[in-house]
This record gives structure tokens, C-alpha cells and sequence, in this order.
């Protein structure tokens, strides 16, 4: 009997059976030349995506190790570091920063609501050695998307880096990391990339290279002088998901194909519809219609 069960959840998503087709291609050594192709061939095609030129790592970790990754890698002990959250997964980003030691300045705002850029400009502005900043794109949790555009151009005054987590928008919801001023992205490759969980996506901004080569804290495994050695290479610091990268591959060439304008707009109108079925069997929304995500929404 057919398995008619499709998911319907914030991720996994499914994944398109092209995307898992490419999956089932013989292995290749990661260390091969082949891989060293594979892996520069999906940088590219990621910097499209993200509007990026600065450096795209893949790590083999769910999206929850590109956010330690992001901390261990620029907060030592005794940082100052502000906390943006609009929910669980906000909450979960300051808790990585407690972890590293950090001073961390936790600012939530009621469920269902996004970051008060006010809020933000007065907190910079009072707390001249915050190092880090800390923002969520699309808070799962609540249905939020957050105005990173005026978050980055807050923080770009200010002598912070901007971390954010964009796990749950990158690709559904367009993300202009450079414009911005993001100066770390961290997505993760079972949302809107159409792919099985496993694969964590980091940039990094030459702002974020000069913090990161003074950092003090211990790290290893999710160590970024680390990946930058082999990515001189086109290759990773340790063994990575060599199926699930050429799967990425292949999902990254649907959303080009389709084109990337084209993907956001789809992902609008369905959320839009979707809100629009929501009010109409007479159910709450939780998030204000102004910053209602078109990634997820939360009822």
C-alpha cells in the first residue's frame, strides 16, 4: 500500500524526489578531486541565493551547530551581547551565547510581534561595548518575520557584529546578506532548501574574520579558521555529508531555475491564501499581519 503521509510541519519539508534522486548517486570520496568541484559548484550557487560574496561554509550539523558555530567562533568570555527574540528559537540563540560565557542582554518581545527597531536603537546606543548582536529572520515558533534590513543598517553604526539565524526564512523569504550588513547568516539545509536535515550553511563578513581571529574561546569541531583552511581548497575541515551535498546541489538548481524572485513570490501568495483560509474557519493568527512570515504561519 502507497505511503500517502506528506508533511505539513515548519521542517523537515518534503523534499522533491529530483532532490532525492541526487542523493542516490554512487558516493565519491570527500577528499577527491570530484567533491573539491561539488563543493565550489554549490557556492556559488549559494551566494546567489543568500546575495552574498562573502565566504559560505557547509557544515554537517543541524542548524543548531551554524548558531554555535556563529557564537563559539566571536564571543569570548564576559562579551556583551544583545538579544533580539521574538520567540523559542530567539530564546535558544541566547542561551548558545550563555553557554560561551557571555553577558547576554536578552530583549523579548510579545509573541507575535517583530523586533521594535526603537527599541534596538536605544539599546546600542546606551551600551557602546555590546560586541554582538543577536537576530532571528523568521521565528518559527510565533510566525514572525523580523526587519533585518533595519536591524543591519542599526548595528552597521555601531562597532557589533550582526549574527542571525535565517534557518527557517533563507530561500522562502528573500535574505540580502551583504546590503544588509549581515556580518553572519546561519541556515540549515531541512526548510526551505527542500533538503533532509544535516547540512548547517555559515557566512562570514571580513568584519566577522577580524572578531573571529581574536576570539579566545576554545572550539573544534565547528572551529571557522578551521574550515577556512580547506575551503582554500574546496574541501571541509572534517568529513562531511557527501549525499546530502550533492542533494543540495540539485535543490539549489530548482530554486535557480525557477528563479529566486520567482520562488519568493510563490512563497507569498500561499501564505497569503493560507492566512486568508485561517481567518475564514474563524481561527486566530498569531502573528500581526505586518509581520506575518511567508515562510510558516502559526494559528
Amino acid at each position: 500500500m502507497q505511503d500517502k503521509r506528506y508533511l505539513m510541519i515548519p521542517g523537515p519539508t518534503p523534499v522533491p524526489p529530483t532532490v532525492m534522486a541526487a542523493m542516490t548517486q554512487p558516493l565519491i570520496g570527500h577528499r577527491s578531486e570530484d567533491f573539491a568541484k561539488l563543493y565550489e559548484e554549490i557556492v556559488k550557487k549559494l551566494k546567489k541565493v543568500l546575495q552574498t560574496e562573502n565566504d559560505v561554509f557547509i557544515l554537517t550539523s543541524s542548524g543548531t551547530g551554524a548558531l554555535e558555530t556563529a557564537i563559539a567562533n566571536t564571543v569570548n568570555p564576559g562579551d556583551k551581547v544583545l538579544s533580539l527574540s521574538t520567540g523559542n528559537f530567539g530564546d535558544r540563540f541566547a542561551k548558545i551565547a550563555s553557554a560561551y560565557g557571555a553577558q547576554v542582554d536578552r530583549v523579548g518581545f510579545e509573541w507575535g510581534c517583530d523586533v521594535d527597531l526603537q527599541v534596538v536603537k536605544e539599546k546600542l546606543a546606551a551600551n557602546p561595548d555590546i560586541k554582538v548582536v543577536l537576530a532571528t529572520q523568521n521565528e518559527t515558533s510565533t510566525g514572525v518575520i523580523n526587519d533585518i534590513a533595519g536591524i543591519g543598517a542599526l548595528v552597521a553604526k555601531a562597532p557589533a557584529l550582526l549574527l542571525v539565524d535565517g534557518i527557517s526564512g533563507v530561500g522562502a523569504i528573500e535574505h540580502k546578506t551583504d546590503m544588509w550588513g549581515v556580518d553572519i547568516l546561519c541556515t540549515a539545509s531541512q526548510k526551505a532548501l527542500m533538503m533532509p536535515p544535516g547540512l548547517a550553511i555559515i557566512t562570514v563578513s571580513e568584519k566577522a574574520w577580524r572578531a573571529v581571529d581574536e576570539n579566545q574561546s576554545p572550539c573544534f569541531y565547528f572551529s571557522l579558521p578551521e574550515a577556512r583552511k580547506a575551503y582554500n581548497k574546496w574541501n571541509t575541515a572534517y568529513t562531511p555529508a557527501v549525499s546530502l551535498f550533492m542533494g543540495l546541489n540539485a535543490s539549489l538548481d530548482m530554486m535557480l531555475a525557477e528563479g529566486m524572485e520567482n520562488v519568493f513570490a510563490r512563497h507569498a501568495t500561499l501564505a497569503k491564501a493560507a492566512r486568508a483560509a485561517i481567518r475564514a474557519l474563524g481561527l486566530n493568527l498569531l502573528a500581526l499581519e505586518h509581520c506575518a512570515s511567508n515562510a510558516v504561519t502559526a494559528v
